[in-house]
């Protein structure tokens, strides 16, 4: 399949898809005799591999730590584990950030009368 039916069928772009290629998460597409990409299956595969890994939230690099577990079947599962347990660890710290900021930020807005007064805790808080 060409790029256009193959980004349809993996849900992603076909910028996508030749970024991913270009970065070495997708090996080269073969290409017909006028130079267009052209997909197989197995591609495709990968593509949703990619685009489930992304949807949890793994950097790029792990990523690429992941397709390579995943097409070496001499791997040991523990290789695989401890990449997601870093990564459930680094969601944790952003969760708990994330849990701080909206908690300061609701603090403000609570500060906030929101009339018609140029008085605003939170653009002064904001300017320091």
């Amino acid at each position: 399949m060409n790029i256009g039916q193959a980004a349809k069928a993996s849900g992603l772009t076909a910028k996508m898809l030749r970024y991913y290629e270009r970065i070495g998460l997708l090996a080269p597409a073969g290409r017909t005799d006028s130079g267009y990409r052209q997909y197989g299956a197995e591609d495709l595969r990968v593509l949703a591999f990619v685009r489930r890994s992304r949807e949890l939230g793994f950097s790029l690099e792990e990523i690429r730590q992941l397709l390579s577990l995943w097409q070496d079947r001499q791997r040991a599962s523990a290789d695989v584990k401890a990449l997601a347990k870093r990564h459930i660890a680094e969601l944790d710290l952003k969760i708990a950030e994330l849990t701080r900021l909206r908690s300061t930020l609701g603090e403000l807005v609570s500060c906030c009368h929101g009339d018609a007064s140029p008085d605003c805790p939170i653009l002064d808080t904001l300017g320091g």
